[in-house]
C-alpha cells in the first residue's frame, strides 16, 4: 500500500494495492514490443529528417514542420507512456484528464462553453466515468451518460431561453458520448488481466493507421475519397492504411488474447478490421466537426499536431468498439471485457 493512503482501513489494502501496483510494467511482450517501436521511432526519426533534408527532399516548411512535430512527440510519448507503465491508478487518471482537455477544445470551438450549467455536467460526467473506470463500478459507467444527458435537459431548461436550447442540449451530449463515454473505455480497459498490452496495442495501431495513410497517399494518392470532410486523405491512403493497420492488430491481437475465445483466426482478422476501420471513422469524425465549425483545428494546444483531439479521433470510436467485441467472446470476463461488479474502491462501504 502506498506511504500516501495510511488512513485507510487494513481490510481494503488487498483490493487498493493492485490500482498501485507498477509490477511487471514490462512483463508482457507487446507491451515490450510496442514500447520497443516507439523508442525506436524516436530515435530514427532525427536521422531520417537530416538525411531527407541532406538529399532536399524536404521543403525548408515542411522540414520544420516535420521538427515541430518531433519535439511535440517527445512530450506527448513520456506523458501518455509513462502513466500506462506506472500503474492502474495513474493510466486511469492521464486518460480522465485526456479525455477533459478533448472535451474542453470541443466546448470551446462549438460555444458550448458559454452554456456553463450544460458543460458543467458534461466536464463532471466525463470525471465520473474516470472514477468508475478506477473503481471497477461498471454499473455506475453504464449509468453516467444517461443520468448526464437527463440532467443536461433538466437543467438547460432553468435559464427560460428556448431559443438555443436543443442546440445546447445535444452539443453536450455528444460532446459527454463521445470524449467522455466513448474514450474512456480505455480506462475501463485497465481491468483487464493484460491491460497495458492492450492499450499499448490500440495505441500503437490507431497511430500506425494515421502514418500508413500519410506514407501511402504521399506514395500512391491522387484520388480523394471524402474531399470535402478531409481534403488531404487519398484512396490509397485510407487502402493502406486499412491494410497496415488491421494486419498489426490481427498480430498483436494473437498475442495478447492467445489462449482465449478470440485468438481464432476470423475472430482476429475481424478484430483488426474494426480497429483500422475505427481509426479512420474516428478521424472523419473529428474531420466533419472542424469543416462544420470552418475550422483547420478545434485547439492549438500541441504544436505541430493542433489539439488533444487530433491526437485522438482515431480512438474515439475504437475504444468502445474493441472493449464489447472482446468482451462478448469472453463473456465479460476479468480476462477480457471487465464488466462483474467489484468496485474495488466503493466496495469496502
Amino acid at each position: 500500500m502506498p506511504d500516501f493512503l495510511p488512513q485507510l482501513p487494513a481490510s481494503w489494502a488487498p483490493h487498493l494495492t493492485p490500482l498501485f501496483d507498477a509490477s511487471g510494467a514490462l512483463a508482457h511482450p507487446v507491451t515490450r514490443l510496442c514500447v520497443a517501436v516507439v523508442l525506436g521511432a524516436l530515435a530514427l526519426t532525427p536521422l531520417a529528417l537530416l538525411l531527407l533534408g541532406a538529399l532536399g527532399r524536404l521543403s525548408p516548411e515542411t522540414r520544420a514542420d516535420a521538427w515541430l512535430r518531433y519535439r511535440t512527440w517527445l512530450l506527448i510519448v513520456p506523458l501518455v507512456l509513462g502513466p500506462i507503465l506506472w500503474c492502474r491508478a495513474a493510466a486511469v487518471v492521464m486518460l480522465t484528464v485526456v479525455a477533459l482537455l478533448a472535451y474542453r477544445e470541443f466546448a470551446r470551438a462549438t460555444g458550448l462553453f458559454r452554456a456553463q450549467v450544460v458543460s458543467a455536467v458534461a466536464a463532471i460526467g466525463i470525471v465520473t466515468l474516470g472514477v468508475a473506470a478506477l473503481d471497477h463500478w461498471y454499473g455506475l459507467f453504464v449509468a453516467v451518460p444517461s443520468l448526464a444527458v437527463a440532467t443536461m435537459a433538466g437543467a438547460a431548461v432553468l435559464r427560460d431561453q428556448p431559443e438555443g436550447y436543443i442546440q445546447r442540449v445535444a452539443l453536450g451530449a455528444v460532446g459527454l458520448l463521445l470524449f467522455g463515454s466513448a474514450f474512456l473505455h480505455l480506462a475501463y480497459f485497465t481491468n483487464a488481466q493484460h491491460w497495458r498490452a492492450v492499450l499499448c496495442m490500440l495505441l500503437l495501431c490507431t497511430q500506425g493507421s494515421d502514418i500508413a495513410a500519410y506514407c501511402f497517399g504521399k506514395a500512391f494518392g491522387s484520388r480523394r475519397l471524402f474531399p470535402n470532410t478531409s481534403p488531404r486523405k487519398t484512396l490509397a491512403g485510407h487502402a493502406g492504411a486499412l491494410v497496415v493497420s488491421a494486419t498489426l492488430c490481427a498480430l498483436l491481437g494473437h498475442q495478447v488474447f492467445r489462449g482465449t475465445a478470440v485468438d481464432e483466426w476470423w475472430r482476429l482478422a475481424l478484430l483488426g478490421v474494426l480497429v483500422a476501420l475505427g481509426a479512420q471513422a474516428g478521424d472523419l469524425v473529428l474531420g466533419s466537426i472542424k469543416r462544420d465549425l470552418g475550422l483547420k483545428d478545434l485547439a492549438r494546444f500541441l504544436p505541430g499536431h493542433g489539439g488533444v483531439t487530433d491526437r485522438v479521433n482515431s480512438l474515439l470510436l475504437v475504444a468502445p468498439v474493441v472493449f464489447h467485441f472482446v468482451g462478448y467472446f469472453l463473456r465479460y470476463s476479468t480476462g477480457g471485457g471487465m464488466t462483474e461488479p467489484r468496485r474495488i474502491i466503493t466496495g469496502g462501504w
